[in-house]
């Protein structure tokens, strides 16, 4: 698990497929940004941006996003999965309790996208500042993190 129940959601946005599985807790960056504002348009993707440098940062990752053969299984709604290819919830603004964490954040430090949508205390070359760090990592890895996009 990669995010603990306790969170706040000010800001959500259902308007993103996602072609690749993922762990929810990690921030999903654009891949194709679609061609109108329609919610059914299959080509606005994001996934977790391999390179950190030039990632365009859309939200925090909420659903589990697995690859099943649902001929032989359903997807779980309880841990809120998406099948590969459906849409995602991400989080825009509000805040979030993550293990997705990079460094040994201090709360109050800026956090920034980092590679395979992991949240960093140290900025490379290129990444978007997604928000603040509220708590430094607990002893299970965990960090609380306010998330602004």
């Amino acid at each position: 698990m990669a995010l603990k129940p306790d969170r706040i959601e000010l800001l959500t946005d259902v308007s993103f497929f996602m072609n690749s599985t993922a762990t929810r807790g990690g921030v999903a960056s654009v891949v194709t940004g679609g061609v109108g504002v329609s919610m059914d348009d299959a080509t606005a993707v994001v996934a977790y941006a391999a390179v950190a440098s030039g990632a365009k940062p859309v939200g925090v990752l909420l659903n589990d996003v697995v690859d099943l053969d649902l001929t032989r299984q359903h997807i779980n709604w309880h841990k809120d999965e998406v099948q590969v290819g459906g849409k995602v919830t991400l989080l825009r603004q509000g805040q979030v309790t993550t293990n997705l964490v990079a460094g040994s954040p201090a709360a109050g430090a800026d956090a920034y996208v980092a590679n395979n949508g992991v949240i960093s205390t140290t900025q490379a070359s290129g990444a978007v500042k997604v928000g603040q760090f509220l708590s430094a990592v607990d002893s299970n890895g965990y960090a609380k993190v306010s998330v602004n996009l």
